[in-house]
């Protein structure tokens, strides 16, 4: 069937091909790619777009991803966006750990906590709204929404929690939580508001896949 995953032997054939992934080493969007690659243990080389040069308007790019946003990512042939659909890409094709769970209930509760992050928190709270509201404001604008969209999430992972946002096993929304807790305490927000996110965030950053994904480490990050 067209709609089945990829099959293994043609895995050994197309993991062989480089996979590359466009991104900046700031952007939680790219941070989350990065997270899930790691965690399915899939090599790849980084290229930099640099967002502060507005490198993404540039053709080469633009032509590659219309929408001239980060990341994109060269796998399999494809030249896939949007970061939410890329990992759901690469849970669907690639070995475990699954990172969205099989049960339906379950798999609503992961996509509708990792969207409240990936719709609702950065989104409104990204350096392409913020030029358009006025770099002056950008502090409290980010503030207002990061805190806002926490508030809610808080509410609703303390209810699902084990060890991680959903139960003891790493799901998308873990990875989602990891880059928006750092943009957080970057823009002034107190985790100690939110100790469930807050413990599940100290959690996360002792494994080896989310520490090497980690912004400072990425070969662009200007420190």
């Amino acid at each position: 069937k067209a709609e089945e995953a990829v099959s293994s032997s043609d895995l050994m054939v197309e993991e062989k091909a480089k996979v590359v992934l466009f991104s900046y080493w700031r952007s939680s969007c790219s941070w989350r790619v990065r997270i899930a690659l790691n965690l399915k243990n899939i090599e790849y080389e980084s290229r930099s777009v640099n967002l502060l040069k507005n490198e993404q308007n540039d053709d080469a790019y633009s032509s590659m991803n219309p929408n001239r946003l980060i990341p994109t990512l060269e796998i399999d042939g494809h030249s896939l966006t949007q970061s939410m659909a890329v990992i759901e890409y690469l849970d669907e094709t690639r070995e475990n750990p699954k990172l969205v769970p099989n049960d339906p209930y379950l798999r609503a509760v992961v996509r509708s906590q990792a969207q409240i992050i990936g719709c609702e928190i950065q989104p409104v709270a990204n350096l392409r709204v913020m030029r358009l509201h006025g770099m002056e404001f950008k502090q409290e604008w980010a503030y207002h929404w990061i805190k806002l969209g926490f508030e809610a999430l808080e509410k609703e992972v303390s209810k699902t929690a084990g060890k991680y946002c959903v139960g003891d096993e790493i799901s998308l929304v873990d990875i989602l939580l990891v880059p928006q807790i750092f943009n957080a305490l970057r823009w002034g927000v107190d985790m100690n508001q939110f100790p469930t996110l807050r413990k599940i965030g100290k959690f996360l950053d002792e494994i080896p896949a989310f520490q090497e994904a980690h912004a400072d480490k990425q070969p662009d990050a200007v420190l």
